[in-house]
Parts: C-alpha cells; sequence; structure tokens
C-alpha cells in the first residue's frame, strides 16, 4: 500500500493528513499516542457504520471507552437541534476535555462533527475520517465546521482543524458514480486554477477515477489536498485569498439554494457554477483554450441536466450567500490577462447585477425547461469533434 501524507500547518497546531487504500488499517499505529486510554466519541450515520464500521476497529481498541453517536444521512445532520443533542449524549457520557471525537462519513458529518467538537467544552481534539470523495478533497481539510439554519447553508459556524484526516480511498468502492463525480468536480476546480498538472492528470486518467479505483485515486486525492493545504495555510480563516476555492461556488451555492438541495448534488452545481464562471470571464477577454479544455472535460462526467431556474431568483440566493461581503459579489475568475491561463485567476467584485443576469437568461434558457447546455455551453467544443451529451 502506497501511503500519502500532507500536512497543513496552521495557528492552532498542525493536522497530519493520511491518504491511500487501506489507510484505516495502519491508523491505530499511526494514531496511538493521540488516543491510547482515552474517551473516544464516533460521529457517525447508521447506515456508514453499517457498511464500513469496522474499518475503525483498530482505533476502538486503543480508546479507554467508546461512545457511537447517530447522525442521520446528508445536509439534514447539521442542525443545531443535532448538535445540541449530541453535546448532552456527551455530558451524559462523561467527556471531557482530554476526551478524542472522530467524524466517520461525508461532509455533512464532517462540518457537523467538528462544530460539536470545537464548541464542546470549549473546545476538544477531533480527528475526520471522510467516507465520499469530496469530503476527502475538500470538506475534511481547513478547519471550517458548521450547521445550517433555515435561512442559509453553513450559517453558524467556526473554525476548529482536526488533528488527523485519514481518507482511505479503499471506501469509496461503495460510493454511487453521482457521489464520484461529485468529489472529481472539486479536484477539478483546484486542479484548474492551482495545479496544471493534477489537471492533465484528471483528464487522462478521468475513466479509472470515475470507476472508483482506490489505487488511480489515492495520488489525485493527495495532490489535490496539496493545493488545498497551501492556500489554507497562507490564508488559514478566510480572509482573501482562499476565496479562490470557491471557483464555481457562487452561482453553484445559488443553484443548490434555489432547488432546494434536491435534484443536483453539490458537485454537479459547483460544475455548472464553473461554466458559468468562465463564461464571464470570456466576456472579459479570456481566450478559449481554458473554456474548450474545461468544457471537454466536464462533458465527459455526464452530468445531469440543469432545470429550469429564474435568473431573478438565482441572484437574490447568491447576494444571501456568507461569502457575499458589503461591497458585492466576489467571482473567481480565470485571469483572461496570464500568458497561461492554467494555475492563474483574479478575484474581482466589478461585475454587475445587469451583466450578471444577462450572463444567467442565456445560460438557464434551454429546450422544454431544461438548460441549453449543449448549444450554449459545449458546441465550441462539440465544433472541433468533443463528445456532447
Amino acid at each position: 500500500m502506497t501511503l500519502y501524507r500532507q500536512q497543513l500547518d496552521h495557528p492552532r497546531g498542525r493536522t497530519e493528513i493520511l491518504i491511500g487504500a487501506g489507510v484505516l488499517g495502519r491508523a491505530g499505529e499511526q494514531l496511538d499516542a493521540w488516543l491510547r486510554g482515552r474517551p473516544l466519541f464516533i460521529v457517525s450515520t447508521p447506515r456508514l457504520r453499517d457498511l464500513h464500521g469496522a474499518a475503525l476497529d483498530g482505533l476502538r481498541a486503543l480508546a479507554a471507552r467508546v461512545v457511537e453517536l447517530e447522525v442521520p444521512d446528508g445536509e439534514s445532520a447539521k442542525s443545531l437541534a443535532h448538535a445540541h443533542r449530541l453535546w448532552d449524549e456527551m455530558l451524559a457520557a462523561g467527556g471531557k476535555r482530554d476526551s478524542r471525537l472522530v467524524t466517520f462519513g461525508g461532509g455533512s458529518v464532517g462540518d457537523l462533527g467538528g462544530f460539536v467538537a470545537g464548541a464542546f467544552l470549549r473546545g476538544i481534539d477531533y480527528a475526520q475520517v471522510p467516507t465520499t470523495l469530496l469530503a476527502q478533497v475538500d470538506a475534511s481539510i481547513g478547519g471550517k465546521t458548521a450547521v445550517d439554519l433555515a435561512g442559509g447553508k453553513n450559517s453558524v459556524g467556526l473554525f476548529h482543524h482536526p488533528a488527523w484526516v485519514l481518507a482511505d480511498t479503499a471506501l469509496l468502492a461503495t460510493l454511487p458514480p453521482g457521489e464520484l463525480r461529485s468529489g472529481l468536480v472539486e479536484v477539478v476546480k483546484m486542479a484548474a486554477l492551482l495545479d496544471p498538472p493534477l489537471f492533465a492528470r484528471v483528464e487522462k486518467g478521468l475513466d479509472a477515477l470515475l470507476a472508483g479505483d482506490a489505487d488511480a485515486l489515492a495520488p489525485v486525492v493527495s495532490a489535490a489536498a496539496a493545493a488545498k493545504c497551501r492556500v489554507v495555510e497562507a490564508d488559514p480563516e478566510e480572509g482573501d485569498l482562499r476565496r479562490v476555492l470557491n471557483f464555481g461556488h457562487t452561482l453553484g451555492h445559488a443553484v443548490e439554494g434555489v432547488l432546494g438541495y434536491q435534484g443536483l448534488r453539490h458537485g454537479e452545481a459547483v460544475a455548472y457554477g464553473m461554466l458559468f464562471a468562465v463564461r464571464l470571464a470570456e466576456r472579459r477577454g479570456l481566450r478559449p483554450e481554458f473554456g474548450e479544455r474545461l468544457r471537454r472535460l466536464l462533458a465527459r462526467f455526464d452530468l445531469p441536466p440543469l432545470p429550469a431556474l429564474d435568473p431573478e431568483e438565482l441572484w437574490a440566493f447568491m447576494t444571501r450567500d456568507k461569502k457575499a461581503t458589503e461591497a458585492g459579489l466576489v467571482w473567481v475568475l480565470p485571469d483572461w490577462a496570464a500568458d497561461d491561463v492554467f494555475g492563474h485567476f483574479r478575484m474581482t467584485s466589478d461585475v454587475s447585477r445587469g451583466e450578471v443576469l444577462a450572463a444567467l437568461r442565456a445560460f438557464v434558457r434551454g429546450p422544454h425547461g431544461t438548460s441549453a447546455f449543449t448549444s450554449l455551453v459545449l458546441l465550441p467544443v462539440a465544433a472541433r469533434g468533443a463528445r456532447t451529451w
């Protein structure tokens, strides 16, 4: 087994990130000093525990006692009600400042569990064991934790970095194809603006990656994690530079919100968000090669169609996003002035409401109320023989 190791230095310490197929089989030896003889709380879902729970037996064997904490699947887990219940259960079980918590699941479990750990007794150490590709390359790294309110996703949260992230790519074999696709979109997002060689690697090996090949995924997850670590270390609490990780998210989050977080996965919405951001950049002079390669790659992802959406409603969601500022929306765009547009970006807040709405009207308008994805987004590539759908 090839073990990939990354580390993230932050103001409160360091996160050790271990990546590879079967990495949980070595977790005991890696986390011995951190965990041995301490109470351990494991936050997971019943489905994940039934499917992969035995993978944590090495950690369970080190703990003085183990308390299993159940949460529901998906975004519904991220509520103050569930956080309150977990805190009550941890107190009732005798949780102390030196207790340890492990999140075992996708991004929602990690967000909730990290938030619970960060606030319990003013903060206890925790580790993330992400079980989705999206969580392995993005959500588990960087210390952002949160729960949702009725008015918006991730509206209440704090920065609380895990001591460890254990990204076992063997766990990804049971993911449905759509979940792998969603996670790989986040890889493409980081690669396009931060790591051009990683972008080329995804282009070359996409079939194996989409098939869930654990050995093919491990170096890709490691490279994506390294790219994110570089950004987070330069901007640990999302002051400015870290906004680059929002490429595709300005529209993507709005699409999710308008759809009530149904119908499209997060990564699928972000894919549309990236394509829209590229169209904005092309209106400002971005040379065609960036958009052509991105469209060609995403055309191979077999994205579900974008439902009919109201541009005004999308705009309203974008302006309510927690990343919006008093100066307006900050768009992350490929840098149209760079000599090599891959690996370069700019952040701008000078995109007017009128410009966005005009672009949105063209972007979401299509036959039978669905996205005109082929005609509006892919045809510049299709003319050169690329696959469309």
